[in-house]
């Protein structure tokens, strides 16, 4: 069967809360205030002064030798360029929030690629409902493009949700018992969940020399450079993910209003960004994503730094991150604020205590940086016990609309992160 769909929809704020919603209700049509629910573990104003610059506490414990572990400096969510200060959620989503999208894509993550003029999905004819494997079909002013979405259903009853996994390995196949740590299909669907998988391979090659040869290729010619602010595979990966949701929304046996985006390392960069973009997208989870993910930059002299970023994966980025090799402390943002552009939707950030290229400290410290924007919602509980680190591990702490969890070892998505993530509730408040 083939679906056609012209011009998928901008998104849509679906993930707004209730309190959101009675937030900007008040502020339109009464004079009432809304005041935000504070938690004792979320990030309260006192702790946070709302200038042009924040600092962000970390108290280091005897095993933390970091030098950078007294306090990071980081640009307040809530400023606007003007040196306003955004106090509701109506000047935070019609005019924040724009301009942090537009500086990432200006100074980070590089121009989107736009809608396709047109996209289909071909599911070869498929009967049932347990494995599907959909191929997206789009096109471009400069030609076409494929890539392939496989999804597994649960034999019977509604799924809880799905998990829409950036797969920048390409290791998922079309045998829907099949297991890894990294893509633990079987369990996913003994635990009640469907699983989509996007191979990102097939978006956007993750070779310096071929990377275009997926989808770039379909909005600019080939044989002409690509502009220094255009996207690249990280950006290109994000953008497939919202082709996926755009197919998802159209499966009956899927709750488009129940789908988490999760992307491990790599991939994890490209499902922050995806989230930041696109408001269908109600949960995002990144997984030990590091530099240009979840790490504040402003750490950079902690884990893999942009200099090293950009010289080892110079396809991932636009020429013009590279300006802040070295100078991470010019960049006009940093990522606590990416994580905020997912609000109200909630975001999970997994860490693992021996991943030093990723920088699980700035990874904590960026997702209490994002928390004085969920608290416009009502939403600014982190969870946590504490500020300081680090925190217990392999504990889950968990808020109305934020998820975190610090595990023991390496770098890697594991069964112990499945566990987090399946048992963590991440569909309610």
């Amino acid at each position: 069967m083939v679906i056609r769909q012209q011009q998928p929809a901008a998104g849509r704020w679906r993930r707004r809360s209730a309190v959101g919603r009675a937030c900007i209700a008040a502020l339109l049509g009464t004079a009432l205030l809304c005041t935000p629910s504070i938690h004792p573990a979320a990030v309260s104003p006192a702790a946070i002064e709302r200038t042009a610059g924040w600092t962000v506490p970390a108290a280091p414990s005897q095993d933390d030798d970091d030098s950078t572990s007294e306090s990071t400096q980081a640009p307040n969510p809530l400023v606007l360029d003007s040196g306003g200060q955004v106090e509701d959620v109506q000047s935070w989503e019609q005019q924040r929030r724009p301009e942090l999208l537009e500086a990432f894509q200006e100074h980070v993550y590089g121009q989107s690629l736009p809608a396709p003029e047109e996209v289909t999905f071909d599911d070869g004819g498929a009967s049932g409902r347990s494995a599907k494997t959909v191929t997206i079909n789009v096109t471009g002013p400069a030609g076409t493009a494929s890539f392939t979405l496989r999804l597994f259903v649960p034999d019977s009853g509604t799924p809880k949700g799905t998990f829409l996994l950036i797969d920048h390995r390409g290791s998922v196949g079309d045998d829907a018992g099949s297991s890894s740590g990294y893509a633990p299909t079987a369990k996913i669907l003994e635990a009640g969940y469907a699983f989509a998988a996007l191979n990102a391979e097939e978006v956007a090659p993750d070779d310096a020399g071929s990377y275009r040869d997926g989808v770039i290729n379909a909005f600019y010619p080939a044989g002409q450079d690509l502009p220094d602010d255009a996207g690249r595979t990280i950006s290109a990966w994000a953008w497939g993910a919202s082709r996926a949701m755009d197919y998802l929304e159209t499966d009956p046996d899927i709750d488009p209003s129940k789908v988490a985006v999760i992307g491990h390392s790599r991939g994890g960069k490209a499902a922050l960004w995806a989230g930041a973009q696109d408001t269908r997208i109600p949960v995002v989870i990144s997984n030990n994503s590091g530099s240009t993910g979840a790490k504040l930059a402003r750490r950079d002299d902690s884990g893999e730094s942009i200099s090293a970023i950009t010289e080892q994966f110079p396809h991932w980025f636009p020429d013009t991150y590279r300006r802040y090799a070295g100078n991470a402390e010019s960049l006009p943002v940093d990522q606590n604020q990416l994580l905020a552009l997912i609000a109200p939707g909630r975001v999970v950030v997994g860490s693992a205590t021996d991943d030093g290229n990723a920088d699980p400290q700035g990874e904590f410290l960026s997702y209490l940086g994002a928390a004085p924007v969920y608290e416009l919602y009502g939403l600014g509980d982190t969870g946590l016990t504490s500020q300081s680190w680090p925190p217990t591990e392999n504990k889950q702490f968990r808020g109305p609309g934020m998820s975190y969890h610090l595990r023991s070892g390496s770098h890697g998505l594991e069964e112990a992160d499945w566990d987090v993530y399946l048992g963590g509730d991440l569909f309610e408040r």
